[in-house]
């Protein structure tokens, strides 16, 4: 993997991860709007090795060699999914969204899942960054060694 890949890798793992803090920030200021469905990020990793052929490969390499296997990958949004989580029912006679019955069904949106969700998500993007600023300081450091 070359310094321009980690490059890439930071960059993906930025833009997942932003967009997983804009859809928790987007679910929590739906949380008392009636009949909103909970969106969910799906996250996927772009490595195309398995858990086996990685574990193979240090088997054979890491621990005759003493050197780490050649993994790349990164991060990848493959969409968003509605939650299937029903809300609650709430007997709202004349509210405009009411059933026949006089009910609304409330958002399925746990404000508590919601936070922890972005939290997970900011500490993933500050990973992301960190990844970003260490590239560049290599970078910087490979570019003085020769002058």
């Amino acid at each position: 993997m070359g310094i321009i890949d980690t490059f890439e890798v930071g960059r993906q793992g930025l833009n997942v991860h932003s967009k997983r803090i804009q859809i928790a920030a987007k679910n929590i200021a739906n949380l008392d709007t009636p009949n909103y469905v909970r969106k969910i990020p799906l996250v996927v990793s772009t490595d195309r090795s398995s858990f086996l052929s990685v574990m193979n490969q240090m088997k054979e390499s890491t621990f005759g060699a003493g050197t780490l296997p050649y993994a790349s990958g990164s991060v990848a949004m493959a969409g968003v999914v509605e939650d299937p989580t029903l809300g609650d029912r709430l007997y709202k006679p004349g509210h405009p969204d009411a059933d026949e019955n006089g009910y609304i069904r409330t958002s399925n949106v746990d404000p508590l899942v919601e936070i922890t969700d972005a939290i997970m998500a900011q500490r993933a993007y500050e990973a992301s960054l960190a990844i970003i600023t260490m590239s560049k300081s290599m970078a910087d450091k490979a570019a003085t060694i020769g002058s």
